[in-house]
């Protein structure tokens, strides 16, 4: 065990002094390093502003249904309780008739024509209705096929709903399903496009420096050395590359986020890159210094491969 451990220590020690010594082939792997891992530090607050934008959105479409004037309220009610149950329905928001007026007479506050033609209408001409906001926007379309294929009746047998808005809405919410579904998809692709890249690229300067050391691997090989105890040092140098790498970008990630966020914030709707990355730094933090390590190590083991002819 004593042997172990101080193998371990040999190749960790060698792998940080590998990387000290790299020089300049060192600095130009950290740097290609922090390129990559800046851009998957990208994707990931890419994909948080088109989570944010989506849900906004999602959050400001819905179906109304309006009912008819002579509807009593426990009928619009039963509705309500009923579309409730439904499991693609995220929540009902209902509105009486008398909250409807008084919401159109604040609206139109400064429009004294309209507010004296409802005056000479002598009424109340609004009908009560119920806001539905579905789980997901696909999921509108089969709501509004319960509603019409169940209407609920009143007690004396005449369907109580006047009209759905579905059609009105229709085209924006079959925009926003097709927009929601090409957005995960084109991200998953861009994620797997830049990491084939990121290892590719870590895998052409790590390779470089491993050709520098090319003749230190062949003699440790005519010594006996085994392929573990050779690869271990360039792994650990994979290794402290993508840490410091990722330390560098977490430390520009502050002022970066900070800048952008303030000349964007009205822009993206409120959504401020600099509160995000402090709410979610260990995640930033835990996804770089993984993905840095990650990288870092698997490219090392490639790069190595074809000295050790394994």
């Amino acid at each position: 065990m004593k042997l172990d451990w101080m193998a371990l220590k040999r190749v960790f020690v060698s792998g940080v002094k590998g990387f000290t010594r790299g020089g300049a082939v060192s600095a130009a792997t950290v740097l290609i390093m922090t390129v990559t891992l800046s851009i998957i530090g990208s994707l990931i607050f890419l994909s948080a502003l088109l989570t944010y934008t989506l849900n906004t959105i999602k959050d400001k479409v819905d179906v109304s249904v309006y009912f008819v004037t002579s509807a009593t309220e426990a009928d619009i009610l039963a509705v309500q309780s009923q579309v409730e149950k439904l499991p693609q329905v995220a929540n009902v928001t209902y509105t009486s008739a008398t909250d409807a007026l008084a919401a159109f007479r604040e609206r139109h506050a400064t429009d004294q024509l309209t507010l004296q033609a409802l005056d000479a209408l002598g009424g109340n001409p609004l009908d009560a209705s119920i806001e539905i906001r579905a789980k997901d926007p696909s999921e509108y379309e089969s709501i509004v096929k319960f509603l019409e294929a169940s209407p609920t009746l009143s007690s004396d047998g005449n369907s109580i709903v006047d009209r759905i808005n579905y059609a009105q809405n229709k085209d924006v919410i079959s925009r926003l399903s097709i927009a929601i579904q090409a957005t995960r998809e084109i991200g998953f692709a861009v994620v797997i496009l830049f990491a084939i890249a990121s290892v590719l690229i870590a895998f052409a300067t790590v390779r470089l420096a491993i050709y520098i050391a090319k003749d230190e691997i062949a003699v440790m090989r005519l010594v006996g050395a085994s392929n573990a105890y050779i690869q271990g040092p360039f792994i650990v140098t994979g290794v402290v590359t993508g840490i410091t790498a990722a330390s560098i970008v977490l430390l520009l990630l502050w002022p970066a986020t900070w800048y952008v966020g303030m000349k964007t914030m009205d822009w993206f709707g409120g959504f401020s890159l600099a509160t995000y990355y402090g709410d979610h730094f260990l995640l930033v933090f835990a996804i770089l210094m993984l993905s840095g390590i990650v990288l870092g190590a698997i490219a090392s083991v490639f790069a190595i491969r074809k000295y050790l002819r394994v």
